[in-house]
């Protein structure tokens, strides 16, 4: 196990809950350990990210939402604070022997199966053991500062989305979808979210910690997933930010 996984592994034994407050102080204590950690697999990587961030309009907005997963708990993106990020992270996989039904039918059946090694952990805390459907709710142990309870709100034979919880440091939705183009296959990480509260906004636009954070772990799990379906990462990896002014 190497220098990152013996420290995520820590991070991840137990799940900060409880009162706003004690959250909060529990993400003041994990967040250097996160950074740490996630740049430390960062630094040792050899495929090149082409990065960019433009100004973004009114067609960066996220998804709507279903009725029937809207409640008081979910966190939208219009209740967050602060800029809306539509961010795009995308790896084209050669070689592979997976069309993109296949390689998502592989990614539902094992969520912890496709994240790097003590990076994180899904847990689920509603719907039935196995797969993942509509109305499925997890809380994700992340890097870093923050928990991340989400619902799932769409599923397709090609991808699925959640939708961010109260208590998620960010409101919004998160998409993760295969594309079968030109004989090939892309594997897409699409969110669209505003920081969920004050404190939040503070790491994210301020100190810039998490959105390093989240950048370093999504370009991390494309990598992953390239690796099990059994292909290699052609031009390396793309992730494009469209940032829309509060």
């Amino acid at each position: 196990m190497d220098v990152f996984s013996c420290v995520m592994a820590q991070l991840s034994r137990k799940a900060a809950t409880g009162a706003y407050s004690h959250r909060r102080v529990a993400a003041l204590v994990r967040w250097p350990i996160g950074l740490a950690a996630v740049s430390w697999r960062y630094m040792w990587r050899t495929i090149p990210v082409h990065r960019d961030e433009v100004a973004g309009d009114a067609s960066d907005e996220p998804p709507a939402l279903a009725g029937q997963f809207r409640d008081d708990r979910v966190q939208e993106a219009a209740d967050g604070h602060g800029d809306l990020l539509h961010r795009n992270y995308s790896v084209r996989i050669g070689g592979s022997g997976l069309d993109a039904r296949r390689l998502v039918a592989s990614l539902v059946d094992d969520l912890n199966g496709w994240f790097p090694t003590g990076v994180a952990v899904f847990l689920r805390t509603r719907g039935r053991t196995g797969g993942v459907r509509e109305g499925d709710e997890f809380l994700i142990r992340l890097p870093g500062p923050w928990d991340g309870p989400v619902r799932v709100v769409h599923v397709d034979d090609t991808g699925f989305r959640f939708a961010t919880l109260r208590g998620h440091l960010e409101a919004g939705q998160i998409e993760f979808r295969a594309h079968d183009v030109d004989g090939g296959l892309v594997m897409s990480i699409e969110s669209w979210a505003r920081p969920g509260d004050a404190f939040s906004h503070l790491l994210y636009d301020r100190l810039r910690a998490a959105k390093e954070i989240q950048f370093n772990l999504w370009t991390e799990v494309l990598l992953r997933i390239t690796t099990l379906a059994g292909g290699r990462p052609v031009g390396g990896l793309t992730v494009h930010t469209r940032r829309v002014a509060a």
